[in-house]
């Protein structure tokens, strides 16, 4: 059967008179036996991961191998993914403990799809598959097993749910999993959280559980991995940052916003693709200096953003010194002061830069750093976001050098 081609059903069948197993039921006979999309029957995301799993597994109806765990695979799985585990413990303490009273797992994947920790709990002799997949180092993608929803996010990365026959082997067909991505600094796959039950219902509402875990842990490790960031949390409510709803960025030392979490891209965008194109006062609205000066107040403080939008901030530096962040305030051939406190530089950098100096020797930085300037903008024709690039300073600080100079000139 040629799946590419699959049609469109006319009118899914029975499609609202019947139970959630009598619909997926009808899905596979629609899909696997006549060709037909069966749209509205089941998810997209199972759809296309059913059309995936005929093109690697020709036999839906075998039995699902699951790789035996060795110590040395175990060992290195473990120690490939010590950052996540280490981020993640206490969330996963906190939903294991949530759910003691079910027959619900926690598993935690590696980007691949192998798992790096399931609840310690035994299962039950009425689930003989979870006995067999609910170990450390067992490979549960796509690829392995079909159609699950830790599998579909590792392959897709989107959060999901799979429920019962809608899994592509028949064997995994008492099987219900909700599962959800989470994404490092970089804003590629780290992780995937999942919750799987066997021989029964979940009871309550495991997709929007496992997100709320997983958004947590993905803030953790987006913090941790930010060791020479200055962090912001920032939300239209101050009773939100501290929450999973906070929404998080990171700003690098050139002054360009480095990673959002997803709270933060609902609310000023998605980063651009190109790098050059993530200047932290073309996104927020407020350069790196006045940034770095939140961050003397313990309190949230209101700021308004490039949209209009007013929202509450906090931000701390991760960098122990703060000397990575002379190049945000100092542009290459100036002296920076000592960054003790790196909000203090970012106060006086652009005052000092405008102001007459009586040594002659900082005259003369300043004489050096503005031909260096006007020598690399004309080299790229002009262009500031260039410019800014090679000088590995922030549009906005070039900018504010070129006001300075036009404000100097026409007083």
């Amino acid at each position: 059967m040629a799946f590419e081609r699959l049609g469109t059903a006319d009118a899914p069948r029975q499609l609202f008179s019947s139970t959630p197993a009598q619909r997926v039921a009808l899905a596979r006979q629609q899909f696997f036996e006549e060709g037909v999309r069966p749209s509205g029957l089941v998810g997209e995301a199972v759809i296309q991961s059913w059309l995936r799993c005929t093109r690697n597994h020709s036999d839906r109806r075998r039995i699902v191998p699951f790789d035996a765990v060795t110590p040395s695979r175990l060992h290195a799985t473990l120690a490939r993914n010590r950052e996540l585990l280490d981020v993640a413990r206490q969330e996963l303490a906190s939903m294991e403990s949530a759910l003691a009273g079910t027959d619900c797992r926690v598993i935690l994947t590696d980007r691949e799809g192998v798992v790096v920790h399931v609840t310690q709990q035994p299962a039950a002799a009425h689930q003989p598959v979870l006995r067999k997949t609910a170990r450390v180092g067992v490979n549960i993608s796509e690829r392995i097993v079909g159609t699950t929803a830790p599998g579909i996010v590792a392959t897709t990365g989107q959060a999901c749910t799979v429920d019962g026959a809608e899994h592509y082997f028949e064997v995994l067909g008492q099987m219900q999993c909700a599962a959800a991505p989470i994404r490092d600094v970089a804003g590629r796959l780290a992780g995937v959280l999942d919750l799987t039950v066997e021989a029964r219902r979940f009871g309550f509402d495991a997709a929007s559980m496992v997100a709320l875990y997983a958004t947590i842990i993905e803030n953790r490790l987006l913090q941790a991995q930010s060791r020479d960031h200055l962090i912001l949390r920032f939300q239209a409510s101050p009773n939100l940052l501290g929450t999973p709803m906070e929404a998080l960025a990171g700003v690098a030392p050139d002054g360009t916003v480095a990673w959002l979490n997803g709270a933060g891209a609902r609310l000023i965008g998605r980063l651009p693709e190109e790098a050059g194109e993530r200047d932290v006062e073309a996104m927020l609205g407020h350069d790196l200096a006045s940034l770095l000066r939140l961050q003397r107040r313990d309190a949230a403080q209101p700021l308004r953003l490039a949209s209009g939008l007013g929202v509450w901030v906090q931000a701390h530096l991760k960098a122990a010194d703060g000397t990575d962040f002379r190049h945000a305030v100092a542009l290459p051939g100036e002296s920076a002061p000592a960054l003790a406190a790196p909000a203090a530089v970012a106060d006086d950098a652009d005052h000092a830069a405008r102001q007459p100096s009586a040594s002659p020797h900082a005259e003369t930085l300043r004489e050096h750093s503005r031909k260096l300037i006007e020598d690399t903008l004309a080299a790229h024709g002009g262009n500031v976001s260039q410019a800014a690039r090679q000088l590995r300073v922030s549009r906005g600080t070039l900018y504010r050098r070129l006001r300075g100079w036009r404000d100097e000139a026409a007083g």
